[in-house]
């Protein structure tokens, strides 16, 4: 299944998009309807509160007086961590039983509103962050919920702030306009990437790479590799294995082809053909099996061998390069993006070639067959005199 993390701001309009995306076929796993299940009277995790914050915070029924309890912990911030540790495990739990019982070929989007302050963003194929401004927000607080501005400003400072969500978010929904438009982004967001990318992943199958069409530098391809190899770090636990950004997009001011290039370094093959596979493919990095050798004079080696996995998310175009430490493409990959980066001169006459090689790549596919450019040979022989005389290290 597909697993989408939604979140957004208090007052940005999640749910919102949760009940589009819902009348649009998705299971959605509310966050929120969990937190309130796991405190319900008689609830264990009920009890823990009333032993951490005394039953001040009990209505006189006996259920949970919430406004009580967010009194006390919205201004006190060990409070605030005290009650997490208790409502957060449960909510995980809970969480993950709905998630498993989806079918496989479901959509499964979390709606988790402190997604992105507990560090969720990883487990998920994909992050959704619903963007709103902070003075649209106050007005819906005080309209819909009748906050105070203070209490408001409260709850919005309490979670993480727009920056943190946007580093996490892999899509951006904008809801300063109207209810219409909101729809047209989430029905335009199900059906070119929620849908391809979930029969990707079930299917396994990566992306296919488009033509060669050279992009001017995008500042957030750094952002985006930190997201993706989260991902994969995640996906690949407990082993921890050296994850590194590599190609044109891990050079800053270069242009290229808007395809993210991660290198996971691995002790052997036999280990990449191995558990490591299944677990990229489950994460949405499916193994593309025909690639299985760097081309001689390429970019990224020697003509050694290494493993290829790609992207299965339609929206976003990713080579992940399995490769032995210490092999001669593992140590090329390094070597030449580190002395483009550090050499503005070879890094114009990159470009150059790169905007050759784009305008005589054939229509459809990656176009690597002319990239033994003699370019490629001379550079590797400056790459390794600049990492003799600056004692560079892969």
């Amino acid at each position: 299944m597909l697993r989408v993390g939604l979140t957004g701001g208090i007052g940005s309009g999640k749910s919102a998009v949760a009940t589009r995306l819902a009348e649009r076929g998705a299971i959605i796993v509310d966050s929120d309807r969990i937190a309130r299940e796991v405190v319900a009277p008689g609830s264990a995790g009920l009890a823990e509160i009333v032993a951490a914050f005394s039953d001040r915070v009990l209505t006189a029924d006996g259920a949970l007086d919430r406004a009580a309890l967010g009194a006390v912990v919205f201004a006190d911030e060990a409070a605030r961590r005290r009650l997490e540790q208790i409502t957060h495990p449960r909510v995980r739990a809970r969480s993950a039983e709905l998630s498993a019982a989806a079918p496989a070929d479901a959509v499964v989007v979390n709606d988790v509103p402190l997604l992105v302050e507990v560090g969720l963003a990883p487990s998920y194929h994909l992050v959704v962050v619903v963007q709103t401004a902070v003075a649209t927000r106050l007005e819906r607080l005080a309209r819909d919920r009748g906050m105070t501005r203070a209490e408001a400003e409260r709850r919005i400072a309490a979670q993480a702030d727009d920056a943190r969500r946007r580093a996490a978010a892999d899509v951006l929904l904008d809801n300063d306009g109207g209810l219409d438009e909101l729809h047209a982004a989430v029905d335009a967001l199900w059906r070119d990437r929620l849908l391809p990318y979930e029969r990707n992943v079930r299917d396994q199958r990566a992306v296919r790479e488009g033509p060669v069409v050279l992009t001017e530098p995008d500042p957030t391809w750094p952002q985006q590799y930190a997201r993706l190899a989260a991902r994969i770090r995640h996906a690949l636990a407990p082993a921890d294995l050296r994850i590194d950004h590599v190609g044109s997009t891990a050079v800053p001011g270069l242009a290229g082809r808007d395809v993210i290039d991660v290198q996971v370094t691995v002790p052997s093959l036999a280990e990449a053909d191995g558990a490591l596979a299944q677990r990229l493919a489950d994460a949405g990095f499916p193994r593309v099996p025909e690639a299985r050798w760097d081309r001689p004079g390429s970019a990224g080696g020697d003509g050694g061998e290494k493993r290829l996995h790609g992207g299965a998310d339609p929206g976003r175009p990713v080579r992940v390069h399995l490769r032995v430490a210490g092999s001669p493409g593992w140590r090329q990959a390094l070597l030449m993006r580190d002395h483009l980066r550090a050499d503005p001169d070879q890094r114009a006459a990159y470009l150059l070639v790169k905007r050759e090689l784009a305008a005589s790549a054939p229509p459809e596919g990656p176009g690597h067959a002319t990239a033994d450019d003699p370019w490629f040979a001379e550079e590797r022989l400056r790459a390794e005199a600049w990492a003799a005389q600056t004692g560079w290290r892969p």
